[in-house]
């Protein structure tokens, strides 16, 4: 492997913008080779849903499926949540980063929901975005994944894939998650997230990019594209 290839990491924003003839056929080529756009993360209902992406923060999918099995298996409500407690949620959730405050803010979250939502989640970002550690990426991942909605959850990935591709150029998470959704074609809005956060997690990852094997390396605006096509 190339000196270059060890220590670059690759995530500066492209020199040009990718080219609006360009947006459709990316996705149509990540649609072609991406079979289902959906989650990594398990999940039966909106409200484990909700819980899971909470714990995702700083975190895996894979650490967060393997706490969330055995406590959705005895909690999978807010009420039932709520009966654990702080500590005894602490016990299902305590080999993921940040359980500590992750443990506080679900039991607030819970509490809110059975006082003000009657136990249902909310499907407006104002009051997603009011539940104690709901920020607006795990809001717009609930109101996407649970209720269809058009929104833009903007991850690691997902912000490494838009400034690197050249798709959506942006120095901050809102700036590029406002572009992605002027710029993605209505009728793949919806999955999008999912195109995305797939193709950074396996495919365009962070210090080697596995050039060779992208569909949509023909659109893509990465400069130094070519150094990583054996991979």
């Amino acid at each position: 492997m190339s000196k270059a290839v060890k220590h670059k990491t690759a995530d500066t924003p492209p020199s040009r913008r990718l080219p609006n003839r360009d947006v459709r056929p990316f996705f149509e080529k990540l649609a072609a080779t991406i079979d289902e756009p959906v989650t990594e993360l398990q999940y039966n209902s909106t409200f484990e849903l909700l819980i899971a992406v909470i714990l995702s923060a700083q975190a895996t999918d894979i650490s967060v499926n393997i706490a969330t099995g055995p406590l959705f298996a005895v909690a999978n409500t807010p009420e039932a949540i709520l009966a654990l407690g702080e500590d005894g949620l602490k016990d299902y959730i305590k080999s993921i980063g940040l359980y500590n405050a992750k443990a506080k803010n679900i039991i607030k979250t819970c509490a809110d929901l059975i006082e003000k939502h009657n136990s249902q989640v909310p499907e407006t970002r104002p009051e997603l975005e009011a539940l104690a550690g709901v920020g607006r990426k795990t809001a717009n991942v609930v109101l996407n994944t649970a209720f269809g909605q058009p929104t833009m959850a903007v991850d690691t990935h997902i912000f490494r894939v838009s400034n690197r591709t050249g798709l959506a150029t942006g120095k901050t998470v809102l700036a590029v998650e406002k572009k992605l959704v002027e710029r993605i074609p209505d009728d793949f809005i919806v999955d999008a997230h999912h195109y995305l956060i797939l193709h950074g997690r396996y495919t365009c990852q962070a210090r080697t990019p596995k050039c060779g094997a992208c569909p949509v390396y023909a659109e893509c605006m990465f400069k130094d594209k070519a150094k990583f096509l054996e991979l």
